[in-house]
C-alpha cells in the first residue's frame, strides 16, 4: 500500500458544493484519495499513518487533471505544416497528402510527443480517435495517462482504411478485453469517421456491434451546415437525426460526438435526452475560420458539453488551458453576457465532464473514493497574483507551463517539471526526424501518383 501526503496546498475539489480548502491536505492511497481537509501545518509525517512520500504544496493549486476529451494525438507530426488555409484545402491538399505516407510506426512516436505535451500541461487523460490504435495503446501504458481509444474506419472498402479495417479493430478490442484492460486506464470505443463518409449499412453495423458488445462510439457529426444539407439530400434527415435513427447515439458504452457545430433545436433535444456528450474545440473553429454557435442553447437544454484540444494540425497545440479560456471568452461574446460560464464552469467542462465522456466515472473531482488523477499548478508566478479569486485565477490566467506536478491513479507522471514515465529527449530527436521524413514520403507518393 503506497500513501502520499500533499500538504499546505489550496485545494480546488469541483465536488458538488465547489468546496476549495486552502492550506489544506490529501491524503492518497493506492490510487484513490482517501481524504481532503484541513492537516498538519509542518512537513512530519501524521502520528496515526507514515506515509511512504510527503509533499509540500505550498504556492500550489492541487485540482484534477484535465480530459482532452477530443483530439487527434498522432497528428503531433503534422503541426505548422498546414497553415493559414481553409478547411478544404487543409484536408485535401495537406492532410491527406502527409497521410497517405502514414506507419504505425509514425503513428506511436506522434503519439508519444503527444503525451508529452499533455502531461506538461497538465492533462491526465485523452480521446483519441485516429489509426493504429493499438500503438497508441502502448504509449497510453508507457506514459500512465488514461484514454479512450477509437481506431477510426471508413466502411468504403478495405482499400480506404488505414489498419486491419472494422473486423480487425475489434479483434483488437477483444484482446484489449481479454486483458483486462478496457477496464482500467485503457478503454477502446468504436471510430466510424462521421456520417458524412461512412454509408448508412456501415454505421448500423458500428450500432450492432456497439449494442452486442456494450462498446461505446466515438465519431464527427454535423460540422458544418454543408454537411446538414448534404445529409438531407441524401438521406432525408440532419446528421443527428440520421445516426440516431441508425442506434449510434443509444451505445451502451456511451456516444462522444465531436463538434456538432450545425444544429437546430430539434438536433439539440436529441442529444440532450440520449446523454450524448459532445466534445467542443473551439480554438479549431476559429484557426480554420469554421462558423460555430454559442453554447447556451446546448448547455441550456442539458447537453453534456466537454472540452477538446482537436489535433495538433488543425489547433497547432494540446493545450487545454488554451482551450478553456477560448471557450468562455468565445461564450461570453458571441452571447453578449459577460455572466455566461461563470466560476468553476470551465474548470468542470475541462475535468468532470470530459472524464465522463471518456468512461472514468471515478475521476473529475478531488473527492474521498475519486481516483487520484490530479495536478499541481503553481501560484507564484506574477500573472497568478493577486489572488483575489483562485478558480478565476486558473480559468483565465494559468498558463499549461504552470503545471508543475501530475499524478494518475496514485502514481506521478511528473514532478517539479520533469516527466517521470517518459524519455522526452529521446521522443523529441525521433519524432522531429520521423515527421519530415512522412512528409517527405507523402509528397513524393502524390507527385508519382499525378506523374
Amino acid at each position: 500500500m503506497t500513501v502520499v501526503h500533499i500538504r499546505n496546498v489550496d485545494i480546488v475539489t469541483l465536488d458538488a458544493a465547489s468546496t476549495i480548502v486552502p492550506h489544506g491536505t490529501v491524503v492518497v492511497r493506492d490510487g484513490r484519495i482517501a481524504y481532503v481537509g484541513p492537516g498538519p501545518t509542518d512537513m512530519s509525517p501524521a502520528p496515526d499513518e507514515a506515509p511512504d512520500e510527503v509533499v509540500d504544496g505550498r504556492g500550489r493549486a492541487l485540482l484534477p487533471g484535465f480530459f482532452n476529451g477530443h483530439c487527434h494525438s498522432p497528428m503531433t507530426f503534422e503541426r505548422g505544416w498546414a497553415e493559414d488555409l481553409p478547411f478544404d484545402r487543409w484536408l485535401n491538399e495537406k492532410m491527406w497528402v502527409a497521410e497517405s505516407a502514414l506507419t504505425p510506426d509514425d503513428v506511436e512516436w506522434g503519439a508519444r510527443l503527444a503525451a508529452c505535451e499533455m502531461i506538461r500541461g497538465g492533462i491526465v487523460g485523452f480521446n483519441d480517435h485516429y489509426f493504429h490504435m493499438d500503438r497508441v495503446a502502448a504509449v497510453v501504458r508507457e506514459s500512465g495517462m488514461r484514454a479512450a481509444l477509437a481506431w477510426c474506419v471508413f466502411g468504403i472498402g478495405a482499400q480506404s482504411e488505414v489498419g486491419p479495417g472494422f473486423e480487425g479493430t475489434l479483434e483488437w478490442i477483444a484482446e484489449l478485453n481479454e486483458q483486462g484492460e478496457n477496464q482500467g486506464r485503457v478503454r477502446a470505443l468504436l471510430g466510424p469517421h462521421s456520417p458524412y463518409v461512412c454509408p448508412p449499412e456501415f454505421l448500423r453495423r458500428v450500432a450492432e456491434v456497439a449494442h452486442d458488445r456494450g462498446l461505446g462510439v466515438h465519431l464527427h457529426v454535423a460540422e458544418s451546415e454543408e454537411q446538414v444539407a448534404q445529409s438531407l439530400a441524401r438521406h432525408g434527415r440532419r446528421p443527428v437525426q440520421h445516426v440516431d435513427a441508425l442506434g449510434l447515439l443509444d451505445a451502451p458504452g456511451g456516444c462522444v460526438v465531436a463538434h456538432g457545430l450545425a444544429l437546430d433545436v430539434d438536433d439539440t433535444a436529441v442529444l440532450a435526452a440520449k446523454g450524448v456528450h459532445v466534445a467542443h474545440c473551439p480554438i479549431t473553429y476559429m484557426k480554420l475560420a469554421m462558423p460555430f454557435p454559442p453554447l447556451a442553447a446546448r448547455l441550456d437544454a442539458g447537453v453534456r458539453v466537454c472540452l477538446g484540444t482537436d489535433g495538433p494540425a488543425s489547433n497547432s497545440d494540446l493545450d487545454m488551458f488554451a482551450v478553456m479560456r477560448q471557450t468562455v471568452l468565445m461564450e461570453k461574446y458571441q452571447t453578449r453576457d459577460p455572466a455566461r460560464l461563470a466560476g468553476d464552469a470551465p474548470l468542470r467542462m475541462a475535468t468532470r465532464n470530459g472524464a465522463l465522456a471518456l468512461g472514468f466515472v471515478r475521476s473529475g473531482s478531488i473527492e474521498v473514493g475519486a481516483a487520484a488523477d490530479l495536478i499541481l499548478v503553481n501560484l507564484d508566478a506574477p500573472h497568478m497574483r493577486p489572488r483575489h479569486d483562485l478558480v478565476a485565477n486558473l480559468v483565465h490566467a494559468a498558463k499549461a507551463a504552470d503545471v508543475t506536478d501530475v499524478m494518475v491513479d496514485g502514481q506521478w507522471l511528473m514532478r517539479g517539471r520533469t516527466l517521470c514515465t517518459l524519455d522526452e529527449e529521446r521522443i523529441l530527436y525521433e519524432a522531429e526526424r520521423r515527421a519530415l521524413d512522412m512528409v517527405r514520403r507523402g509528397q513524393h507518393q502524390l507527385r508519382t501518383y499525378r506523374s
